[in-house]
């Protein structure tokens, strides 16, 4: 087998770094190349690696004259350029977040119907507010619910999976034709605020393309069940962001789940707010905001980094590669 350079690039990509000489064969070069590439030597190795794990490629980078395989660490590829890869590069990308995403959703709709953190607080100051027996304890089910899908790619199938395990009915949204026998009602994109509408919580999973930027506006929002909620674990922008905010202030639904936003850290400032100015999603109650953590598990790392591991070798064999993009 010949040896082979390849180069993890910037912070994200160094995420999948710590271990990964034991997947591949130890005769190939592995170097650790900063987003900026300002160090002595940096964007020499870039140029010439065959294989580049990362998630971004501009105009502002050397060009990769080498690379034979571009791997993003993660399934969005929207920050990389293809029209910089040389003739012949295959770019693919990972998976290997779709169970914990599952149990994030799950366990998201799971806390609106078994209060056991306010159960838990009241009871430390002797209310007994949960007891079973008061007519004003009884709460929900999450098995009596229908569950729409917004999108119905690796996510969505493992929610639904888990779903329908809590007896849950479900719905799914997508651009493709579903035909799956747990899906108890399948309806296009173009058939949006029917599907907005048939669903107790809708979770939004859909990649953000041109096509997909905004398409939950205010019509789809107001198509929703007066108390349905909507997660987002896609991408912020699919969900129009003043739509949703006025829907949320206004009270128009249930409430929201919100793991991808509009605005994100950078280099320069580790710290902001998600949300445009003069939308301070923060101050309503009746929103669960976590910070793009649903994915980010232990379990997806080892999966992503074994996913990578496996398409070098394909690459060096020949063999079909998993995850082209």
């Amino acid at each position: 087998m010949r040896t082979i350079k390849i180069a993890f690039h910037g912070a994200n990509a160094a995420n999948f770094r710590q271990g990964f000489e034991a997947l591949i064969d130890p005769q190939h070069q592995i170097v650790d190349l900063s987003d900026a590439l300002d160090a002595p030597g940096e964007r020499a190795h870039y140029a010439s690696a065959e294989v580049i794990v990362g998630v971004a490629l501009n105009r502002g980078l050397p060009t990769p004259r080498n690379v034979r395989l571009f791997h993003a660490p993660a399934a969005g590829t929207d920050a990389i350029d293809t029209a910089l890869l040389p003739s012949g590069a295959v770019l693919c990308n990972c998976f290997g977040h779709e169970q914990a995403i599952a149990e994030y959703v799950m366990a998201a709709l799971l806390q609106r119907h078994v209060p056991l953190a306010q159960a838990d607080a009241d009871l430390r100051e002797q209310r007994w507010t949960w007891w079973a027996g008061r007519p004003s304890a009884l709460r929900s089910e999450l098995g009596t619910q229908t569950l729409g899908l917004l999108g119905f790619g690796h996510i969505a199938q493992a929610i639904l999976a888990r779903a329908k395990a809590f007896g849950m009915r479900a719905t799914v949204a997508n651009r493709s034709p579903v035909a799956d026998e747990r899906v108890a009602q399948a309806f296009t994109l173009e058939q949006l605020p029917a599907f907005m509408a048939s669903a107790d919580a809708i979770v939004v999973s859909l990649p953000l393309t041109a096509q997909t930027t905004g398409i939950v506006g205010a019509e789809a929002l107001a198509a929703m069940r007066p108390g349905a909620l909507i997660l987002n674990v896609g991408r912020g922008p699919v969900i129009d962001e003043q739509a949703l905010f006025d829907a949320l202030a206004q009270r128009r639904i249930g409430g929201a789940v919100i793991d991808t936003w509009y605005r994100y850290p950078t280099p320069g400032q580790a710290e902001c707010t998600p949300s445009s100015p003069g939308l301070d999603f923060a101050s309503l109650p009746n929103l669960l905001m976590t910070p793009h953590m649903s994915g980010w598990t232990t379990g997806t790392v080892r999966r992503r980094q074994e996913t990578i591991a496996e398409n070098i070798r394909r690459w060096i064999d020949g063999a079909p590669l998993m995850n082209r993009v």
